[in-house]
């Protein structure tokens, strides 16, 4: 990945009954990874749920946000799936790593 693009975080903690999560978690993630402007999704689950995924710039993530199927599960995840969670948009201007 090169810099100038946007993550978005998305972190959640998330109450006892989970009923359909899973199948709606995935299914946003192919959603996303079928959108424009879509990068790439990371993903990690504990006592704090955090996904983010990175977008080519601004309109791509507004689009995505506002698909049909993402509005239905944003809705399950205020009324079933959540207990709170937060959304932060931000500009990448650097990007490095280590791999061994």
């Amino acid at each position: 990945m090169n810099s100038g693009y946007y993550a978005v975080i998305f972190t959640s903690t998330t109450i006892d009954n989970l009923s359909d999560y899973q199948e709606w978690s995935e299914k946003m993630m192919l959603l996303a990874a079928k959108s424009p402007g879509f990068i790439s999704v990371e993903t990690a689950r504990s006592a704090i749920g955090i996904t983010v995924s990175y977008w080519e710039d601004l309109d791509s993530i507004s689009n995505f946000k506002n698909l049909v199927d993402h509005k239905y599960a944003q809705r399950k995840g205020r009324e079933q799936w959540y207990k709170q969670y937060r959304v932060r948009v931000c500009r990448v201007e650097r990007d490095y790593s280590f791999s061994s």
